[in-house]
């Protein structure tokens, strides 16, 4: 009995985090019928309905949200322990799934990671690029790299890139034209480039600080962007004055293409950390990937 409640378990679990029999029964390798069968028997023998079934998907019901938030934690250790073993028989192996911007995934992730691939070859990763405050635990990844202000509470935090610092850019023959705001209010009278970021609820505040003194501005312009490079190049071609991290700027602010404005209002601060859950079990390859992100001072 126990070993029949388990294996259905574990069939409910995948059902109510996939919202679909379709999707659960693919990733378990079992038919759709076999699922729906498995969820029916373990309904029946404990009495109560587990799972709703709308004309879009399906949906735990309170009981069965009440063993997701009990039982599907330990079944992710026991997942995360198993996988620990296996990888622990031989070689460093596993998939891991890192989510990231894609500034952090183009400047931090692929540099570091390229010449550890390259020394284990049964080590994959998955890089999922999001601007959104993304639940890893929820979502099954492993683990996240954003900005040190951006991580949780309640995770482990370890440092991967050097520290950080956002410019206000523009092109010179729009100063020529519009005059260089002197002070972070002044661009409420610009033309600026956009980012819209969905964990800030629509447009990002641009952020300055001065001497201790704090002033997050809105402003206003032609375009709006949901990823940083097109904001440079907006910003190169006349459009506005863009903020963007200034790593993104040396190349076109060294050829004369762009002008830093504000300078004194951006200071640097603690840039990305990779941040994971403290339940993560620390694989041998899971280790040797934070190992290789670590930020260390040249």
């Amino acid at each position: 009995m126990l070993r029949e409640n388990i294996d259905d378990l574990l069939a409910f679990v995948a059902v109510a985090r996939e919202g679909s029999f379709t999707r659960a029964a693919a990733q378990i390798g079992v038919s759709q019928s076999a699922l729906s069968h498995a969820i029916k028997g373990l309904e029946e023998r404990i009495g109560v309905r587990l799972l709703t079934r709308t004309t879009r998907k399906v949906v735990p019901t309170a009981v069965g949200e009440r063993i997701m938030k009990r039982m599907a934690p330990h079944f992710v250790e026991l997942e995360d322990e198993l996988a620990s073993v296996i990888e622990s028989r031989d070689s460093p192996a596993g998939l891991f799934r890192i989510t990231a911007t894609d500034y952090a995934a183009d400047t931090i992730l692929w540099p570091k990671l390229k010449p550890l691939l390259k020394k284990y070859p049964d080590i994959s990763v998955e890089i999922v690029t999001d601007y959104a405050l993304t639940d890893i635990i929820g979502e099954k990844i492993d683990a996240g790299v954003r900005l040190g202000e951006s991580v949780s509470d309640g995770m482990i935090a370890v440092r991967v890139g050097p520290d950080f610092r956002m410019v206000a850019i523009g092109a010179p023959s729009y100063f020529k034209k519009h005059g260089v705001p002197e002070t972070p209010q002044e661009l409420t009278r610009h033309r600026c480039v956009n980012l819209r970021l969905p964990t800030h609820g629509g447009l990002y505040a641009w952020e300055f600080e001065q001497r201790g003194r704090e002033i997050r501005v809105r402003v206003e312009g032609q375009l709006i962007f949901n990823t940083i490079n097109p904001c440079v190049q907006a910003a190169v071609d006349g459009f506005g004055i863009a903020y963007v991290p200034q790593s993104l700027t040396e190349s076109h602010v060294k050829s004369g293409r762009l002008q830093i404005v504000l300078d004194e209002w951006s200071p640097p601060f603690p840039g990305y950390f990779l941040y994971y859950p403290h339940r993560r079990q620390s694989s041998p390859a899971f280790s040797l990937i934070v190992d290789a992100l670590r930020h260390r001072e040249p």
